[in-house]
């Protein structure tokens, strides 16, 4: 533990920003090297988005692969990855996306050896194999197995202490100012590099109206501690930000539940998770999905083929209130709250109850059908015989809603959004999911960054001392389909950490 602490300031070969996926995976590396790591974390807890995450990581030539026969090569996950950026793809950065992809195997074995178990692979089109790996027992296994690793291994972790500023001296990094809990200010300083992996700024108002929209401003992160700090702090030295204006949202997410269930606050022990990954191998799925499901942590992500089936969308006062084909989740930020509900009948509610018709993606079982909600999301799973009853259980005015239905299935051409040739909500007996809630889910704008995670100017000049990391270092790389914010988050992380322990490596010979 690197506690030799004056008045001054504490001292360490490298000093880590963030206790998230990217943070933790910098200070393993760097600690694994011989290297005296701190680790500053402004939460109470470890985490950060990670924690928040469906917990997917998308990887080949993994173990998980090899015993299902699966032959998989980085080169064609690096093909697929770019078919995930559709027209954006002249924006992303290819270097990178190689780099995450050439570096995923070793990485997915490295999070095995730390006591992590993955099921899977799952398919996710147009991956040409399975590739989507999920944790067990949740996202929440990650902060959890990563810390204690990162602890064994002698990283000084610092909970609840804020970083403020970067500190320089003739134009190299050389630590970090920061508030300690009880409100002083205390400096660390690294003898090699600072690596900077405190998240993204979808919880930043002011920095996503610089590189997004004042509208956009507004609209409430699903991390809220998400405020870009690393990002902050590196443009306070000339850093810069690839693809600003690219975020995921705003989109509307199911809101998390009110009261976990005691199975999510179990700790994700080693025979915990390995008992689950065995059941998930041999027993019926009628009978363990119901136990898997109720792992459910996270605000998940409803799938728009629902809109494209026939569902629509209703705000809180009974009113549908948009096109549901064409940009719903900006339609919904305008509502009372940014909430609105998903209302479907039973011919929807029959197709979305089995592959390849999903509702959302979900941790450990890789896809959550209508079923799985009505088990395991009673708080935001409605059901009735008739549209009133249905009114009443969503907590909106009736009235309102029998019209907007009446409306709706009346063809009404006057209305906001006319039904054309959707299909009549008519077969009883009828669905709504929700609320669901307008969100910025993660902005993809990040610190410019050579393929060693250096943080680079304008110029193209690398900054001296400092690294970045997961949303921190993503340098452009748009990272769409599941599991990629994760391997990216754990891949560079682990190259800003070996590369900010060699820093020090090199100013302790250079002595």
């Amino acid at each position: 533990m690197v506690r030799a602490e004056d008045s001054d300031a504490t001292r360490a070969d490298v000093v880590v920003v963030g206790g998230g996926g990217a943070g933790l995976a910098a200070a393993s590396e760097a600690a694994e090297l011989g290297r005296r790591v701190i680790l500053l974390e402004k939460n109470p807890d470890l985490g950060g988005t990670t924690a928040w995450s469906v917990g997917s990581v998308s990887a080949t030539c993994t173990p998980h692969q090899i015993r299902k026969g699966i032959k998989d090569c980085p080169e064609h996950h690096l093909e697929d990855l770019m078919l995930f950026s559709g027209e954006l793809v002249d924006r992303d950065n290819f270097l990178l996306a190689r780099v995450l992809t050439e570096n995923t195997p070793d990485m997915f074995r490295w999070l095995l050896s730390t006591g992590l178990v993955f099921v899977g692979p799952l398919p996710e089109p147009p991956h040409r194999q399975p590739r989507m790996h999920n944790i067990l027992a949740n996202a929440k296994a990650f902060p959890y197995r990563l810390g204690r690793h990162c602890r064994r291994l002698g990283v000084d972790i610092r909970l609840n202490t804020r970083a403020d500023r970067l500190i320089a001296d003739a134009g190299r990094i050389t630590g970090v100012a920061a508030t300690l809990p009880d409100g002083r200010r205390h400096d660390f300083m690294a003898q090699g590099g600072v690596v900077l992996a405190g998240g993204d700024f979808s919880a930043s108002p002011e920095l996503k109206a610089k590189y997004a929209s004042e509208e956009i401003a507004g609209v409430d992160a699903v991390n809220p501690t998400s405020t870009g700090d690393g990002i902050r702090m590196a443009l306070e030295h000339g850093a810069v930000v690839v693809n600003g204006d690219h975020m995921h949202g705003p989109v509307m997410r199911f809101v998390p539940p009110m009261r976990p269930k005691l199975v999510q606050r179990l700790p994700p022990l080693r025979w915990l998770t390995r008992a689950m990954r065995g059941s998930f191998d041999y027993l019926p799925a009628w009978l363990l999905r119901p136990f898997l499901m109720s792992f459910l942590t996270t605000a998940l992500l409803p799938s728009h083929d629902l809109f494209r089936h026939g569902a629509i969308l209703v705000d809180r006062d009974g009113l549908r209130f948009a096109d549901e084909n064409k940009d719903p989740d900006r339609a919904a930020v305008r509502r009372r709250e940014g909430m609105a509900f998903i209302v479907f009948d039973k011919l929807v509610a029959d197709l979305f109850s089995s592959w390849p018709n999903f509702i959302s993606t979900a941790p450990a079982v890789g896809y959550a059908y209508l079923d799985d909600y009505r088990r395991n999301r009673r708080d935001i799973f409605h059901r009735a015989d008739t549209f009133a009853e249905l009114a009443a259980s969503m907590g909106i005015p009736r009235d309102r809603f029998e019209t907007t239905i009446a409306d709706y299935n009346g063809g009404n051409a006057a209305s906001a959004s006319p039904r054309a040739e959707r299909p009549l909500l008519a077969t009883p007996p009828y669905y709504a999911l929700g609320p669901l809630k307008a969100y910025i889910i993660f902005t993809n704008g990040g610190l410019k960054v050579t393929e060693r995670l250096e943080v680079v100017n304008a110029a193209g000049a690398i900054i001296p001392g400092l690294y970045a990391a997961g949303s921190n270092g993503q340098g452009g790389l748009l990272l769409e389909g599941h599991g990629h914010h994760l391997g990216w988050a754990f891949v560079s992380g682990r190259l800003a950490g070996r590369h900010a322990a060699l820093l020090a490596c090199d100013a302790a010979d250079a002595h």
